[in-house]
């Protein structure tokens, strides 16, 4: 072989010697950079939310708040008109006016005329019932006596029953209206004016629903209707986050839980807020098989599902908003 052959030879192999070196540094300094990076896992900022709807349907009469606005519990949010309503309390009022009339009238017994009235009639009956004994008596003495028939008689006789009976029915009306009512009649009454009682009450608890005001301290997040529109029964009028009620959700496939379970404490940080905080691992559960998962059976082992890990500032983070990235680094 020449020297310029030998020369061309120790080239190749230099560059070769040269190529595999290079590539051997390259991979050796990836597997260092990589095995320096700390595996990093991101979720999300999370607060707890609430939806204010009404009862009853109407329209949307005013909007106290806007989007963005901070409330505290019992501030009032919007007022719906609702004519039906205040029809329907008339009605129950007037219910209530009417029982309760009946029920007096049935505690107080009839009026002093018509008492009066009764007692007239008795006094009547009575007079009746003299004049029929009388008559009755001297029928008989000359009925003993063979003076008159059997027939007359027993007119008389008749007539004096009668009487009898009249001045009883007299009497039971005059003591009817002397004593009143009965106690089961005077209950029923009672019992419809409570009934009436309660048709106004639940329409009371409806007229509460025509405004609306908050439950709990939030921002107001969404405004769905505008003034003038109509909503109906349980339609959400607005959203708000109660600001207050934090937590982080992350998606955590199973290879990667060794660390973290419930009740376990984990170091995160917040990138908009630039902050760093504990939070404490409320719950886990598996997202399903519709979660994203990772198959590895191709290498003999097993399918990773992916977990919903849900966990709690340890102490409230200002000013952090849903939605916001958490970085947790392993």
């Amino acid at each position: 072989m020449s020297d310029q052959a030998k020369q061309q030879h120790n080239n190749i192999l230099l560059a070769v010697v040269g190529f595999s070196a290079v590539v051997v540094i390259v991979a050796l300094i990836g597997m260092l950079a990589l095995g320096r990076d700390p595996e990093v896992i991101q979720g999300e900022m999370e607060v707890e939310e609430y939806r204010v709807s009404g009862k009853v349907p109407g329209r949307i009469l005013e909007l106290r708040v806007k989007e963005g606005d901070m409330v505290k519990a019992g501030d009032t949010l919007a007022i719906i008109e609702a004519p039906e309503v205040e029809a329907k309390m008339t009605q129950a009022q007037s219910a209530v006016d009417a029982a309760s009339a009946m029920e007096q009238m049935a505690k107080n017994g009839a009026r002093k005329e018509m008492i009066q009235s009764a007692y007239q009639l008795l006094e009547q009956a009575k007079a009746g019932l003299e004049i029929a004994e009388k008559s009755f008596n001297r029928m008989k003495v000359l009925f003993d006596e063979e003076v008159i028939s059997a027939q007359k008689f027993d007119e008389a006789q008749a007539m004096y029953k009668a009487a009898q009976a009249q001045v009883k029915a007299a009497q039971s009306q005059y003591d009817m209206a002397v004593n009143g009512a009965r106690q089961e009649e005077r209950r029923a009454a009672s019992a419809t004016v409570g009934q009436a009682r309660g048709a106004v009450q639940e329409v009371t608890s409806y007229i509460k629903e025509t405004v609306q005001v908050a439950q709990m301290d939030g921002e107001v997040t969404d405004v769905y209707p505008k003034v003038g529109e109509l909503v109906g029964t349980g339609t959400p009028i607005m959203s708000i986050a109660v600001m207050d009620d934090q937590w982080a959700t992350f998606n955590i496939r199973e290879d990667q839980l060794k660390d973290i379970k419930v009740g376990s404490e984990l170091t995160v940080k917040i990138p908009a807020l630039d902050v760093e905080t504990v939070m404490k691992v409320t719950s886990m559960k598996d997202k399903g098989s519709f979660a994203v998962w990772k198959a590895t059976k191709a290498t003999g082992q097993y399918d990773q599902k992916t977990f919903e890990v849900k966990a709690r500032p340890t102490s409230a983070v200002k000013d952090v908003r849903p939605g916001m990235s958490v970085i947790l680094k392993k």
